[in-house]
This record gives C-alpha cells, structure tokens and sequence, in this order.
C-alpha cells in the first residue's frame, strides 16, 4: 500500500472511529497523562497496521483488536515501569475535556468497568458498542459460549454493584 493511500485510509478510520479508541483508552487507563500515551499507541499500532488489513472482518472489529492488544501490551509496559514515573502536574490533554462533560451515571460505570480483569473489560467495552458475540469472540480469541457466560457475570456483577449505591444516589 502506498503512503497516500495509508494516510487517506488512516485519517477517514481516525475520524470515523476515534470514539471507540478512546472507549478502549478510558478502559485501561486512569489518569489523562496514561491516557494520551496509550491513545498515542493506539493510533501508531493502527497506522502500522494499516497495510495489513485484509477486510476478512468489519473495520471497527479490527480496530477494537488493535486497540485492545495495544493496551494489553502498554499495560504490560506501564506496569514494569510504574514506580520509576511520575505524572505532571497542570499537564493538558485532549481525553480531559471529555471527562468533564460525562454524567455522574456514565462515571459510574467507567469506574466499574475499570475494576474488571482485562478480558471483562473489553467485553464490556464491545458489548456497549453493540457487538455480536461473534464478533467478541473473535476479536479476544475466546469461544462464543465464554462470551456469553462472561456477559452474564459482567452483568449481573455490575447490577449488583448499582444495587448496593442506588440509595446514595447514582
């Protein structure tokens, strides 16, 4: 694929699906410094990846597996080094703006979603976006059945958890 071609298709995906990556960012990382870094390595693994499509599944599918394995691999990365680093204060980021402006409910389950092991999370993640268990299947390498069991237990974990805050007033 030639460079023209690589960045035409990049910034169409870019401007078309940048809510979904920064979903999976939101996911796996918690501070708006952590957060520009691994949408900055999202974006990079997926611009490197590019010429690799080969359209045998759904664009946003593919996304979801680049940037869930992204993350899995900058999770690994950030946790060697965790203690060596130190955030900056005052530090702007385009993630923060969002941030501000989500309701007290979506907070909620942000936070929630973020207690979740790796592969819950991004379960939940695809399951807001309106995935197929197939495709979920997929896209993590598990069975359509362990979808469906994991799902369950995600839901019913995250019923309970609202369950136990509703009378403080979620």
């Amino acid at each position: 694929m030639e460079k023209p071609e690589q960045k035409r298709v990049f910034d169409e995906w870019l401007a078309r699906h940048k809510g979904l990556l920064f979903k999976v960012v939101r996911a796996h990382a918690f501070t708006p410094h952590d957060q520009d870094d691994l949408f900055q390595e999202m974006v990079t693994q997926v611009w490197n990846s590019i010429p690799q499509f080969r359209a045998e599944s759904a664009v946003t599918t593919w996304l979801y597996r680049v940037a869930l394995n992204s993350s899995l691999a900058w999770s690994r990365k950030e946790r060697k080094h965790r203690n060596r680093t130190q955030a900056l204060d005052g530090s702007e980021t385009a993630l923060v703006e969002l941030s501000h402006t989500q309701s007290p409910r979506l907070a909620w389950l942000y936070e929630e979603i973020a207690r979740l092991d790796f592969i819950d999370r991004s379960l939940a993640l695809l399951l807001l976006d309106g995935f197929s268990y197939r495709d979920m299947a997929e896209t993590l390498g598990i069975s359509e059945s362990n979808v469906g069991v994991k799902i369950h237990r995600i839901k019913a974990h995250l019923t309970n958890q609202a369950k136990e805050i509703q009378p403080h007033g979620l």
